[in-house]
C-alpha cells in the first residue's frame, strides 16, 4: 500500500530537481560575462583607436591620406606598449564620445577637449597638451578686439565645428552672433574663404596652420586665444584598468622626456606642414 506522504514528498524532490536542471540549462544559453575593455584589447590584440583626421597637428592625413600627428603617435606608443596593432576608426568629431559609449571603439585621439561634460559621459586621460580656442578672420579689427564681448554682434557670423568647445564657446558667450556648425575644420575655413562667416572659432594650431596654408588671404588670428583647452585622450566610461593602464603609459612618457620630444616634433617643427595634401 503506498504512502500519500512518501509520494507528496518524492514529487515535490522531483519538481525541485526539474527546476534546479532548467535553471541549469537556461544558463548554459546565456552570453559569457562582458569583457573589460582591457581584457577586450588584449584578446583581440587591437587597438581600435577614433579619430577625425581634422585636428593638425594632432591628427591629420598627409597627401597620400595616411594618418599623423602627436594624438596618432601617441597612441601608436601605446599599442605598441601593449605589443597590439592600431586599427584607426575615423569619425565625424562629434561622434567620438557616442561610439565610445558604444564600445565601437577603445579610445578617442583627436585633439579633444577635457570639459565637465564630456567627463560625465566618458573618461579621460591627461592633460598632455594644453592649447586654446581662438579666432581666424580676414578682418584685423576683429582680430585686434581685447574683449571678446566686442564679438557678440547680430551682424557677425562664426563657423566651428560641430560638437566641439569652439562651438560651444560660440554659443554661450556670443549669443547674439550667427553660429554656423560645420562637419571638420577644413570646412571652417573654406567657409571664411568663400566669405561666408567673418571668422572661425577653432583651436590655436589650426588657425595658425591655415594662415602658414594660405598667405595670399591676408588671414588674422587672435591672440592670445579666447579660452584655456586642456587636452586629453578620451576613453570609455567603464574603463578602470584601462584607464590606469594609460594614465601610467602617459606618465612614463613625461618621465622619460620622450612626450617632450614629441610635442617638439609637431608643435616646435613646421616640416611636417610639408607632407600635407
Amino acid at each position: 500500500m503506498r504512502n500519500p506522504r512518501s509520494e507528496s514528498a518524492l514529487t515535490r524532490s522531483l519538481t525541485a530537481l526539474g527546476c534546479v536542471l532548467l535553471l541549469a540549462l537556461a544558463g548554459c544559453d546565456r552570453p559569457t560575462a562582458k569583457l573589460l575593455p582591457i581584457q577586450r584589447i588584449l584578446q583581440a590584440g587591437e587597438l581600435r583607436v577614433g579619430t577625425s583626421g581634422d585636428s593638425p597637428p594632432m591628427s591629420v592625413h598627409d597627401r597620400e591620406g595616411k594618418l599623423m600627428g602627436l594624438d596618432i603617435d601617441l597612441v601608436q606608443a601605446l599599442a605598441d606598449t601593449m605589443k597590439v596593432k592600431v586599427r584607426f576608426v575615423e569619425l565625424p568629431f562629434a561622434e567620438l564620445i557616442p561610439a565610445l559609449e558604444r564600445g565601437e571603439i577603445d579610445i578617442a585621439a583627436a585633439g579633444m577637449t577635457i570639459t565637465p561634460e564630456r567627463n560625465a559621459r566618458v573618461a579621460f586621460v591627461g592633460p598632455y597638451f594644453v592649447s586654446g580656442n581662438t579666432l581666424l578672420t580676414r578682418k584685423g579689427e576683429l582680430a585686434d578686439i581685447e574683449d571678446p564681448a566686442q564679438l557678440d554682434d547680430a551682424k557677425l557670423s562664426f563657423a566651428a565645428r560641430d560638437g566641439s568647445t569652439s562651438a560651444a564657446f560660440v554659443r554661450a558667450h556670443l549669443p547674439k552672433a550667427k553660429l554656423v556648425t560645420v562637419p571638420d575644420n577644413e570646412a571652417a575655413v573654406k567657409a571664411l574663404l568663400a566669405g561666408e562667416v567673418d571668422a572661425t572659432v577653432s583651436d590655436l594650431n589650426v588657425c595658425v596652420l591655415a594662415r602658414m596654408r594660405h598667405p595670399d588671404a591676408e588671414l588674422h588670428v587672435h591672440l592670445p586665444p579666447l579660452t584655456t583647452e586642456p587636452l586629453g585622450l578620451a576613453l570609455p566610461p567603464d574603463s578602470g584598468l584601462f584607464l590606469n593602464l594609460v594614465t601610467n603609459y602617459l606618465k612614463t612618457l613625461e618621465e622619460t622626456g620622450e612626450l617632450a620630444q614629441l610635442k617638439a616634433k609637431w608643435l616646435g617643427d613646421s616640416a611636417w606642414i610639408e607632407r600635407l595634401p
